[in-house]
């Protein structure tokens, strides 16, 4: 199983692969040998091809060479994300049908409900050479849990006859981005969400060099990609906001003459978010639109988004479609349920009623998502079908009307659900942060930008000013959380 890691440990052993930021640096041939010696452990301990691992490790090198020891041993592995609490982290080692944990100490007591062996990150014990066995694995993903529990993502594993093949967890990412032995790569999230670990994984798949932070910090990101002349970058809206927000210094200060590649996605971006970024970057934006499920992929870089403004591009991965309440195909302008096929379908583990919902009756499947395709091809989101609020038997989408109260002055972020309502059923209330030196009169400022901006029937019918939004740790806002919120 020669292609990616392996080759390049080879060809350049001495390489940097991964740069932990304040810490360790791991070459090629470091990381290969660590990934054998995972590869070994999962052997020694009863691990066989369909079997399934966890891992509690955070933004250290140590899940990328268990991944890659997954990839040589026909082993599902898990990430486990490291803010859980005891019963949640319990709930996925379970329900991934894990049969060990391998857990970095610092998280012994998130691990205190767990039924399975954990077994420790130093694996010196075990040999570095390759297993005589190997054959392709495959992650096993969690969906992010904020409409509901998360829920395991599965795909049949590569067949035997792949191990020739760049690993899937990295194939379309080196081919669609680019991704090249010349990528030196700023990894700004944590490595348990998929879109994070996958291009870390890529990157290490095809030669280049992933600066991971522990944390993210906007001040010290900005540093680090003129400190080591990054070229490509990964970032959420979130990050965005907070880059913005920092002393004008610290952003004049900052050169970015290498920076050629700033990649954005799993949540929404507001264009004037995005104008804000682009106005200081320049058009090197990259937006993508996928997830965890995998089930297609669409991408618009800065100039196509300047042409195409609001839009997250055309599809790259897999056939678009929109489809009304029936799974009857809507035409270009109208909105509907995003749906992709061309892709091999995914299910979510024990829960066949689950993937149904996310599957039409003609073999689509789905994010979740609502949107409607123009005629050239190019995608707009309106908004996740969970999210939609019915007032008075209305659709409204929160981010339309996010996007609208982010374009006002003195907005730094907005989120919007829908709360119980005697007579309309459900009424939008938006949570609106504001920007530095915001007037006190804020909330009657954004009702007097939404006069213009926005339909009557689409205003939120309270505005409370909050100091924070609650967001995931990837930057997905938690709507779930903002309901629980006071209001007016």
């Amino acid at each position: 199983m020669r292609p990616g890691l392996r080759d390049w440990a080879d060809r350049d052993p001495a390489r940097a692969a991964l740069v932990l930021d304040g810490g360790a640096v791991w070459t090629y041939a470091e990381l290969e040998a660590r990934s054998n010696r995972f590869a070994q452990a999962f052997r020694a301990n009863g691990l066989a091809r369909g079997d399934h691992v966890a891992a509690l490790v955070g933004n250290a090198p140590e899940i990328v060479a268990l991944c890659w020891a997954a990839h040589r041993t026909g082993v599902y592995l898990t990430p486990v994300p490291t803010r859980l609490s005891p019963r949640e982290t319990a709930y996925i080692v379970a329900n991934s049908t894990a049969r060990l944990v391998f857990a970095a100490p610092d998280f012994s007591a998130q691990l205190a409900e767990v039924g399975v062996p954990v077994l420790p990150l130093d694996v010196r014990d075990h040999p570095a050479d390759p297993v005589t066995d190997e054959s392709p694995g495959a992650l096993m993903m969690y969906s992010s849990g904020t409409t509901g529990a998360p829920k395991g993502i599965l795909r049949p594993l590569p067949s035997p006859d792949q191990a020739h093949l760049l690993p899937g967890f990295a194939r379309d990412l080196v081919q669609l981005f680019g991704l090249s032995d010349r990528t030196r790569y700023l990894s700004t999230q944590p490595l348990y969400h998929a879109a994070a670990l996958r291009f870390v994984l890529a990157v290490t798949a095809a030669g280049g060099t992933a600066v991971v932070m522990p944390k993210f910090d906007a001040a010290r990101a900005l540093e680090l990609i003129d400190a080591h002349g990054l070229t490509t970058s990964q970032w959420v809206p979130t990050m965005f906001r907070r880059l913005l927000a920092l002393p004008e210094d610290l952003r004049a200060a900052f050169s970015g003459k290498t920076h050629v590649q700033a990649l954005h996605g799993a949540a929404p971006c507001t264009p004037a978010l995005k104008r804000a970024m682009m106005a200081w970057w320049g058009p090197i934006l990259t937006e993508y639109y996928s997830g965890s499920e995998g089930v297609g992929l669409t991408m618009i870089d800065g100039p196509g988004w300047l042409a195409h403004p609001g839009s997250v591009g055309p599809a790259i991965k897999g056939r678009l479609h929109i489809l009304g309440p029936d799974d009857a195909e809507l035409p270009p302008g109208e909105t509907g349920r995003i749906f992709f096929s061309g892709i091999p379908p995914f299910a979510y583990l024990g829960d066949p009623e689950k993937t149904a919902g996310k599957t039409s009756r003609q073999g689509y499947q789905t994010f979740g998502d609502i949107g409607h395709v123009e005629s050239d091809g190019y995608l707009y989101l309106s908004d996740r079908a969970d999210d939609m609020i019915i007032s008075g038997g209305v659709n409204l989408y929160p981010q339309e009307i996010e996007a609208a109260i982010e374009s006002a002055p003195h907005v730094a972020a907005c989120g919007v659900v829908g709360m119980p309502d005697p007579e309309f059923e459900e009424r939008p209330v938006a949570f609106v942060v504001p920007a530095a030196g915001a007037p006190d009169d804020l909330a009657d400022l954004v009702r007097s930008h939404l006069d213009r901006t926005l339909g009557r029937v689409k205003h939120p019918r309270e505005i409370v000013i909050v100091e924070s939004l609650p967001v995931t740790e990837t930057g997905k806002l938690l709507r779930r959380a903002l309901r629980a919120l006071p209001t007016g």
